[in-house]
Parts: structure tokens; C-alpha cells; sequence
């Protein structure tokens, strides 16, 4: 399969990119590195770069922020950060992928464990994780020719422990390897609409 991997240069879209890269060819994505270069937020950078690699059997995202911040200061620009582009970044990927993947084709969403298990300064994490889940859900049962869409949603990855440690106290970190398998699950499986847990 031709797939397209955006976010690949982060922590799990390398996990992802060895996953499948041993059976597939794998195309990078990334806003300021990879084999095409793409920025989420924007919709002209999205259609350049699906113009640019043509025609893909697969989308995977491992891409997109969020505002991490005290509830008492979050706000509505803050809020809009993950809005922009964890969400809708991810959402516009589909809405103008649509048209430049093959038939049968699947794309592959990034949530994580914040939907259902929130921590402190994560409320617009959870917020965005939960409306993508949904997004994959409801978009499902009306993709069209024989489209698919699922996500992953992933826990806490061990090697970013480092740094999001002391936010996640008592979660079991997931290795990236693992995390991979999501992405693996969704890619070549036959399943739609549906968000693949590894906690």
C-alpha cells in the first residue's frame, strides 16, 4: 500500500513509520520535515500536499496539539488551539483526502487516553480527543466507496515519560512499538468506525 504518515518525524509517528514501513511504502509528512511537507491548519497546505503525492491506499495522523493549561486560565484562544488543529487539522485531512485516495482506502485518526481518563491541565485534550472519537464514528457510516476511518488512541507513550511524567502519575506508559499496532490494526484491517485503545 502507498501511505501517506503525517507527524511522522514525532515519537509515535516513528513507531508507526517502522511498523508498516517494513510492508508498505510509507510517505512522510511533517510540517517542517519529511518526504512532503504539510501544515494541518491549513487547507491549502493540506490539498498541495495530496496533490503532490497522488493517489494513496491509506492516511495515517499521528499529528496534532493541544493547549495544556490550569482550567482557570484556559480561555477561548487556548481552547481554539486544539480546535484548530488537533481537531479540525485532523478532520480536513479526511474532508479533502476523500478525493485524492483510492477506493477502499482508510484513514486513521490520533486521539488518546485523555478522553476517558482527564488529568489536571488536560481539559482541552479530552475535549479534542472525545470530538474526534465521534467525528470517526458518525463520518463511518457515511464514507464513500467502501472508505474507512478509525483512530487510535493511545496512552501515555514511555518514551515521552520524560517530560509528561509528573502529569500522568499511576498510568502505565504504553511503548511506541505498541502503540504502533493501533495504526497496523487499522491500516490493514477490514474495521471502520472504530477507536483502538491501547492503555
Amino acid at each position: 500500500m502507498k501511505i501517506l504518515l503525517i507527524g511522522a518525524s514525532g515519537t509515535i509517528g516513528k513507531a508507526v513509520a517502522a511498523e508498516l514501513g517494513a510492508r508498505h511504502d510509507i510517505i512522510t509528512a511533517g510540517r517542517s520535515s519529511g518526504d512532503v511537507q504539510i501544515d494541518i491548519c491549513d487547507l491549502a497546505s493540506i490539498r498541495a500536499a495530496y496533490e503532490k503525492v497522488g493517489a494513496l491506499d491509506a492516511v495515517v495522523s499521528t499529528a496534532g496539539k493541544v493547549h495544556f493549561g490550569d482550567f482557570a486560565e484556559m480561555d477561548d484562544e487556548k481552547y481554539r488551539i486544539g480546535i484548530n488543529d488537533k481537531l479540525m487539522g485532523q478532520v480536513n485531512l479526511v474532508l479533502i483526502g476523500r478525493d485524492y485516495v483510492t477506493d477502499r482506502a482508510s484513514f486513521t485518526l490520533t486521539t488518546g487516553i485523555l478522553t476517558k481518563d482527564p488529568i489536571r491541565y488536560g481539559s482541552s485534550a479530552s475535549m479534542v480527543n472525545g470530538a474526534v472519537e465521534a467525528f470517526v464514528r458518525a463520518a463511518a457510516i457515511e464514507m464513500p466507496a467502501g472508505l474507512r476511518i478509525n483512530a487510535v488512541s493511545p496512552g501515555v507513550i514511555a518514551e515521552a515519560m520524560e517530560g509528561y511524567g509528573p502529569f500522568f502519575r499511576g498510568h502505565d506508559p504504553v511503548p511506541a512499538a505498541k502503540a504502533a499496532l493501533g495504526y497496523a490494526k487499522s491500516v490493514e484491517g477490514l474495521q471502520t468506525g472504530q477507536i483502538f485503545e491501547l492503555f
